[in-house]
């Protein structure tokens, strides 16, 4: 099998394009535990395939390090962006991409050779009902959550709800060097009243365009970026007053800067970022 490992801001994948590949009668949870593993494998946060779409230009799935397949992962967004408009799978610089979580609009920035660097992606809509996120507590099923507690959390702190194709819980930290990411992370991810399990982001507001931030991905635990996760935490902080509809936001993840913005007009969320190649090779299935 040909791969590609691509990563934004530290977020790394293992990319097979199904253009040219196929991986029919594979197990792809079990391929993404195996490709995922530094020791055995290639070492990875998981396993993104790229390839036809009967409802978008390209359709892009995404398998996180435990085998779990997610709805959308921004950073993975963007990678597939980067790979497909460089092997020429796509030849506009727009182009939409079909994820679990919905179709997205990718617009990449070549430069004079034809290498993408940098691509913004516009989002869509953040889920903000607790019936859509999904989150089975805390209130009414049609009704936002935020910054509010639930009675049987594992953990003591208020979060906001945001779904951004995948379930993310948003947490408000006064100093993000102390925020409990990985004593609390785990707990709130496998929370009951989260039936999806659930991203769980902390984040200290520094101006009201500019954040730090640290994540808990389910599947994969820390990681070094979410871009779905820089958007819901955008978002939240819209919601909390912390921040401004139409100013873009310098989210500052451990890997990076991603660049967020959320339109009042059409409410769709718009991120900016990398994706930079590491390497490319052949895994023996």
């Amino acid at each position: 099998m040909q791969f590609t490992k691509l990563h934004g801001l530290g977020n790394s994948y293992i990319f097979v394009d199904l253009f040219s590949e196929s991986l029919e009668n594979k197990s792809l949870s079990e391929l993404a535990v195996a490709v995922a593993n530094p020791d055995t494998g290639i070492g990875s946060d998981g396993l993104i395939l790229v390839g036809p779409s009967e409802a978008a230009d390209v359709r892009m799935r995404i398998f996180n390090a435990d085998g779990s397949e997610a709805m959308n992962c921004g950073n993975g967004v963007r990678a597939s962006a980067k790979l497909a408009y460089e092997k020429k799978r796509v030849l506009e610089t727009s182009f939409t991409v079909e994820t679990n979580g919905g179709i997205v609009t990718a617009f990449v920035h070549p430069d004079e050779q034809g290498m993408v660097h940098e691509v913004t992606v516009d989002m869509g809509k953040p889920k903000l009902n607790r019936q859509e996120i999904p989150l089975t507590a805390g209130g009414p099923a049609d009704e936002q959550h935020v910054n509010k507690s639930v009675q049987t959390s594992p953990v003591d702190e208020p979060f906001t709800a945001v779904g951004m194709g995948n379930p993310h819980a948003v947490i408000f930290v006064d100093d993000i060097a102390q925020a409990p990411v990985v004593e609390d992370g785990p707990k709130l991810e496998c929370a009951s009243f989260f039936p999806d399990r659930v991203n769980v982001e902390y984040i200290e507001m520094i101006t009201p365009q500019e954040m730090n931030f640290k994540v808990w991905e389910r599947g994969s635990g820390v990681t070094q970026a979410c871009g779905t996760g820089a958007c819901a935490a955008v978002v939240a902080a819209v919601l909390n007053k912390q921040a401004s509809f139409d100013e873009e936001v310098t989210v500052h993840l451990p890997g990076g800067d991603l660049h967020i913005r959320w339109n009042e007009m059409d409410r769709h969320v718009w991120m900016r970022g990398p994706a930079e190649l590491i390497c490319t090779g052949a895994y023996y299935l």
